[in-house]
């Protein structure tokens, strides 16, 4: 079976096109190896998807003959992504904490203010 196809049966992907999509960017590997959407994958295979940020480590269990449903994912697939993974996309998401809210424009001139108010703080600090 092709990756992008085996990628959509086991619901890493909505649809066949982005799996095939993210083969030719290169976030798919198998066997540590970049590969294309028409890649024949086998049982035993060790797929990386990289997928939100998350590289998620899978090894192939068996070939489904059409796409399963949730329930059934595990009979196909092991998932051997390591927490560390996880735990490193959580710190991701309070890094972007930001006072101001996303598309509301251009600073205003208090923030310009404060923003200098800040750098000069840091100048005097190092000299």
């Amino acid at each position: 079976m092709r990756i992008d196809k085996y990628l959509w049966c086991v619901r890493y992907f909505k649809t066949r096109n982005l799996a095939t999509i993210a083969c030719k960017k290169g976030q798919i590997k198998v066997n540590n190896d970049v590969v294309k959407p028409s890649r024949e994958i086998f049982a035993t295979d060790k797929i990386i998807v990289r997928k939100d940020q998350i590289n998620y480590q899978l090894t192939i269990n068996d070939i489904p003959e059409s796409r399963v449903g949730a329930k059934l994912v595990d009979i196909y697939r092991t998932d051997t992504t390591p927490k560390s993974e996880f735990e490193a996309n959580e710190l991701l998401k309070y890094s972007k904490d930001y006072y101001r809210k996303k598309g509301t424009g251009r600073p205003t001139k208090k923030d310009r203010r404060n923003i200098e108010d800040y750098l000069e703080e840091e100048n005097d600090d190092i000299e």
